[in-house]
């Protein structure tokens, strides 16, 4: 990684024992104070101590978020040297969560790397872009991933990392089927129904499952012309729309038996991959750690935008995860000056290469574009325009994406009707809405 970033030679993280987050989950309240009760000071004078908690990245030991963080701090540190970045990465499954933790016993990092924003900006707790970065850095962000980024006109979510979604094939399925990558919906449906007639175990896979049921939902809305929510603010998941193509979900893949032998209520993400890599899966959505695992597996494939009801789909299914910086502790002025370094056009390069995600700023995108290196990620760099992300500048967002990922599995079973379900779920989000004062 180091000829990624801005280095000179290694670092080792300073930390020695448990972490920030370590210490927050194993104390009672006055212990984390008294342990805590430094943070964000300086740790000198003249000296700042910024501390970070930030999501893992990646998928073993070797690429672990750890040492991309040691990296960029070694080089960050040594052109300030009055500044200490303490980083803290924490798995997926844990981070927000831990972050959470801190907030609530009242000692929030400097900065966090997490999966929302919306909460702790309603509640003020957080700097604007504005107040921390320079001009061009925040002008250099993708559009549409730094609008939303934003609480009623204000940017507090800064994009950290992006990714698209893609239709994967398995080409020796579909040229022992004989069939084309589909366009549409209904030559999605014919292929699938070609490949169970092969023997494929999953001629669509279709996880509806509690893990990600909210990016599946949403990349068919998409297709369909619908989506969780209108352009002017507001829920729509009970649109005709939407009900329309679950309808044809239930209808023309779940109910003519299309989607494999797991039902796609039961069937998550990571167990569709994991399908997928071993050979058992025709058709499925997916963004670009797929392509790894099915390269280490030796499985063929293809990549196609979703198809949709007359050609491929207008619009496609964007993820963004993002940068907070808590006010709390003050260093407005030392955590815009990282934050500047962070998203410097090469570190923006290294982070997106390290793990085949999508740059967030304008200026990656290009380099990425032509890049003969990139070219595994240009199909889903492409997509990324068209993008469309959860309305997560909606503090309601947390608990509408939660209700999605337990009900709407039921909208395909064979006793589910769509439109009881999406109505349902209308209900609930109006609810989550009104009570959050959106």
């Amino acid at each position: 990684m180091n000829n990624q970033f801005e280095i000179e030679g290694q670092r080792v993280h300073r930390r020695a024992g448990k972490s920030v987050t370590a210490i927050v989950g194993g104390l009672s309240t006055l212990g984390l104070a008294a342990v805590l009760s430094g943070c964000g000071l300086t740790a000198g004078s003249g000296h700042t101590t910024l501390r970070l908690v930030a999501a893992d990245y990646g998928d073993s030991a070797s690429n672990s978020s750890e040492k991309y963080w040691g990296a960029l701090v070694t080089a960050y540190e040594k052109k300030h040297p009055d500044v200490t970045v303490d980083v803290t990465v924490s798995s997926w499954n844990d981070v927000d969560a831990k972050v959470k933790a801190m907030v609530d016993a009242g000692h929030p990092p400097d900065m966090a790397q997490i999966g929302s924003y919306a909460d702790y900006a309603a509640a003020d707790q957080l700097y604007k872009a504005d107040d921390l970065l320079s001009v061009t850095v925040q002008a250099d962000f993708v559009q549409q991933l730094a609008a939303a980024g934003k609480v009623r006109g204000m940017q507090y979510g800064m994009p950290f990392a992006s990714s698209t979604r893609l239709l994967f094939y398995n080409k020796t399925l579909f040229a022992e089927a004989g069939i084309t990558p589909p366009t549409t919906w209904a030559e999605l449906a014919e292929d699938a129904g070609k490949l169970k007639a092969e023997g494929v175990k999953y001629p669509y896979a279709l996880p509806l499952g509690p893990e990600e049921a909210q990016a599946e939902t949403l990349q068919w809305l998409l297709s369909g012309g619908g989506g969780y929510a209108q352009a002017a603010g507001g829920y729509s998941i009970d649109s005709t729309e939407n009900v329309e193509t679950f309808d044809w979900l239930k209808d023309k893949l779940v109910g003519k038996g299309l989607t494999g032998p797991v039902a796609p209520g039961s069937l998550n993400r990571a167990d569709a991959f994991a399908a997928f890599a071993d050979g058992q899966v025709g058709m499925l959505n997916g963004h670009p750690s797929l392509m790894k695992m099915a390269q280490k597996t030796g499985v063929k494939f293809g990549m196609v935008p979703m198809p949709g009801v007359d050609g491929p789909s207008k619009v496609a299914m964007g993820v963004a995860d993002w940068m907070t910086a808590f006010k709390r502790n003050g260093h407005a002025e030392q955590i815009g000056q990282f934050l500047d370094f962070v998203y410097s056009e090469r570190n923006v390069l290294g982070f997106s290469r390290e793990y085949d995600l999508l740059p967030v700023t304008t200026s990656a995108s290009q380099i990425m574009s032509t890049a003969e290196q990139d070219a595994a990620l240009r199909p889903f760099l492409e997509e990324l325009p068209l993008a469309e992300v959860y309305p997560v500048g909606r503090t309601s967002w947390a608990q509408v994406s939660a209700a999605v990922k337990k009900g709407i599995g039921k909208a395909v079973t064979r006793s589910g009707d769509p439109a009881t379900v999406l109505s349902d779920l209308q209900s609930a989000a109006m609810t989550a809405e009104s009570a959050a004062g959106e």
